[in-house]
């Protein structure tokens, strides 16, 4: 069986989104397409095995494991917005509003980091690398 996809849902993909939209898609494609949302568990468990996904593309592209020998690289943008799809099922199942969540998020780290981050002499580095390791080549005060 092919699905084709409602017109209007792909010319909003090509426009910005804000949460509230990308929920009520959400919830949409899941009442239409998906009959119903997977129990939470069943969630978290779809979201651990997307973040598993985004892990070993990240440990093969920026860290130092290799692809195994035929393996595909896999695509970082296809896994996140799997990762935001899960996600946002159980902010839908869970009645929470990603808007509200974000910003009262985002007012909590402000309020906590205000100042911790320019404080932190890890990041004061151009290498995190360099500073775990000693390297003081670069320090200006030797």
């Amino acid at each position: 069986m092919v699905v084709v996809q409602d017109p209007s849902v792909v010319s909003r993909a090509r426009s910005e989104l804000t949460l509230q939209q990308a929920q009520d898609e959400v919830d949409q494609w899941i009442k239409t397409i998906g009959v119903r949302y997977f129990d939470e568990m069943t969630n978290l468990a779809q979201l651990v095995e997307e973040v598993g996904e985004v892990a070993r593309i990240l440990s093969r592209t920026c860290g130092e494991q290799s692809y195994k020998k035929g393996q595909a690289p896999g695509d970082l943008a296809d896994e996140l917005a799997d990762v935001l799809f899960v996600t946002i099922c159980l902010a839908n199942q869970s009645g929470i509003n990603l808007t509200d969540a974000f910003h009262q998020n985002l007012n909590k780290k402000t309020g906590r980091d205000a100042v911790r981050h320019q404080e932190n002499p890890k990041l004061q580095s151009e290498s995190h690398s360099e500073a775990l390791s000693g390297d003081t080549e670069n320090d200006e005060s030797t």
